[in-house]
């Protein structure tokens, strides 16, 4: 595959690269991450105000910058390579593609507030037994004016950092999204919030709405038309994800070779055993599958549906066995240093664990992509 970036596209990579190595500090952010607010507002509006990716993505008419997939892709991978916990792929890429093609003036407005970096959204649509973000359990019903939601949302990512929630439910006309203003520290009535740290040291919660009362303005697009909208946003996330995960594993076996190189053992490095040669070779030839299958997600995202899901699930798949190898053999053979707080392999292999179980786990879109391909389909 002959996949390269045009001169804007390398000019956002290699700017926001230097950004990243020169203002985002990995101890701070572990830091912030463990016992911290679990993440960094000022280096969020400098991603707004000094770097402008968070509109990379988005319209020009909210203040964005008409990019698509490549650009996601770019962004995120950095992102990747530098460990942000910022939540980026929650805000812009799902909830901002909701936005974006549910239209509306409150749509619009919200858009128009996360290109500036003043808003940050979580998309809540997981539930507890169900691996279908597409039929919810959770409902809506129709109060005069109002809406009436009641149900259950689990593992909503970012929703600590939030102050806007979207939130999948079933009404009488089908599968509906509806935007609320929240706050985590004191929830709307109608709201339970149980708050809580991922094993990567993102932020979570698990929510109950009993009761949740929402203006008429809450609904975006037509009711029971969301179905294609959050289909289509849950595989951008998997790409967004996908694509940071390759930035992960990109550090983490330059780490990994670089330490290689220096740690000496029986009077020689260890790089220079040809079993552990093998075994770095393995671990590239892993990644160079991953970044293949990520650009070819990439490039379908704007493809027929099933080709769309074909193409992310191959890439998720690809990703999340890539990501399980190379995060075990780097800690492997970065030997005790690999388990502790000094380096930063355990961090990267936190998150690249997570990273198989985000907006679907590896199973899942094995599942799915078997499905897809069948004969007769």
């Amino acid at each position: 595959m002959d996949f390269r970036l045009d001169n804007e596209q390398e000019l956002l990579r290699d700017g926001l690269a230097r950004f990243l190595s020169a203002r985002y500090d990995l101890a701070a952010s572990r830091a912030t991450a463990r016992t911290g607010a679990g993440w960094q507002p000022d280096i969020w509006r400098s991603f707004a105000d000094e770097l402008g990716i968070l509109g990379a993505t988005l319209p020009a008419d909210v203040g964005g910058s008409d990019g698509g997939a490549v650009e996601l892709m770019v962004i995120a991978e950095e992102l990747g390579r530098a460990l942000v916990i910022e939540p980026y792929v929650g805000t812009v890429v799902v909830s901002g593609g909701l936005l974006r093609r549910a239209g509306g003036e409150t749509a619009h407005a919200l858009l128009e507030r996360i290109a500036a970096g003043d808003a940050v959204v979580a998309l809540a649509a997981t539930e507890a037994g169900s691996v279908d973000e597409l039929a919810p359990v959770s409902t809506a019903t129709r109060d005069g004016d109002e809406w009436v939601l009641d149900g259950a949302k689990t593992v909503v990512l970012d929703a600590p950092l939030a102050d806007h929630l979207i939130i999948s439910a079933r009404t009488d006309e089908g599968l509906s999204l509806f935007v609320c203003e929240f706050d985590a520290a004191a929830s709307p009535p109608g709201v339970s919030v149980h708050g809580y740290r991922t094993i990567d040291d993102r932020r979570a919660a698990d929510l109950s709405f009993d009761g949740l009362r929402l203006p008429g303005t809450a609904l975006l697009g037509e009711a029971g038309c969301a179905e294609s909208n959050l289909a289509r946003a849950l595989d951008e996330g998997a790409t967004a994800v996908a694509s940071e995960a390759v930035g992960c594993m990109r550090n983490v076996l330059a780490d990994t070779v670089e330490y290689a190189k220096t740690r000496q053992q029986f009077g020689a490095p260890i790089g220079s055993f040809q079993a552990l040669q093998h075994r770095m070779t393995d671990m590239y030839m892993e990644l160079q599958q991953s970044v293949a299958a990520v650009c070819l997600a990439v490039l379908n995202l704007d493809a027929e549906p099933t080709a769309r899901a074909r193409a992310v699930s191959a890439a998720k798949v690809t990703v999340g066995r890539a990501a399980r190898l190379i995060g075990q053999e780097a800690v492997q053979l970065h030997g005790a240093m690999g388990m502790t707080e000094e380096l930063a392999i355990g961090d990267y292999f936190k998150r690249l664990t997570a990273v198989q179980y985000e907006f679907g786990s590896t199973d899942r879109h094995r599942t799915r992509y078997a499905a897809l391909t069948r004969p007769g389909r």
